[in-house]
């Protein structure tokens, strides 16, 4: 992939995407047949872009768009419940100017932080393939060298951790070995100055059974404030 060159450049290329055509078809049949809650809305239906800060030293990086959640608002964790979880962090942290993230144009506003997913297409199961994953992958490469004052990375769920060690590597970032393993709160100075800090992705099936709570969640967006306000 060329370099980008402008944030908003890059969203339009990301958002006009058409490169995998298992999950061309898959979000563009949801936004068509949508579900009995949303029948009255008009489906997003496109790869979701990242949101916020062009200026950010944070940048949240998550796992897919949910297929009646960003896939429907046009945003990243924007209409369901992961999202509710993600931004209400962001909102107590300082990082959002509030709790709610409905639709894309609800006032939402992030401040010093970026969210971001390493897949932008809602896929099936929620389930990308590896050759998903290697096709959106520029995607973030490109996110990450144009947010030049990027201090502190979260990382939500392992499998988004696994893609942003990829993403170094194509990077050719002096990658540490063994490369650092995921778990929750885990935390990592990396060669390049940045932090990079791990969590549970507040998805459903770890807020539901508490394998994921709140005070667990808040802890690593704390952290990520802490370690900015230092200077660290």
């Amino acid at each position: 992939m060329t370099v980008m060159k402008t944030l908003p450049l890059l969203n339009k290329i990301i958002s006009d995407c058409t490169l995998c055509p298992r999950l061309t078809t898959y979000r563009r049949e949801v936004a068509q047949s949508k579900v009995k809650r949303f029948m009255d809305w008009d489906y997003w239906g496109r790869p979701i872009p990242g949101f916020g800060d062009p200026k950010a030293q944070l940048y949240v990086l998550g796992l897919a768009p949910a297929a009646h959640g960003g896939n429907r608002t046009g945003r990243v964790f924007t209409g369901d419940r992961s999202g509710d979880w993600l931004y209400e962090a962001l909102h107590v942290f300082g990082f959002a100017n509030q709790s709610e993230s409905v639709h894309r144009n609800d006032g939402l506003k992030l401040k010093n932080c970026y969210v971001a997913a390493a897949v932008r297409c809602a896929p099936p199961a929620n389930k990308p393939t590896k050759d998903e994953f290697e096709t959106c992958r520029p995607y973030v490469q490109a996110e990450l060298q144009l947010l030049r004052s990027v201090r502190v990375v979260v990382v939500l769920g392992r499998i988004a951790w696994d893609e942003y060690w990829r993403t170094c590597q194509v990077m050719k970032q002096d990658i540490p070995l063994p490369r650092p393993k995921f778990s929750h709160g885990v935390e990592y100075v990396l060669p390049w100055n940045v932090t990079l800090l791990g969590s549970y992705h507040p998805s459903q099936q770890n807020t539901f059974t508490g394998r994921l709570t709140r005070p667990m969640f808040h802890h690593v967006f704390q952290r990520a404030q802490s370690i900015l306000r230092k200077g660290g």
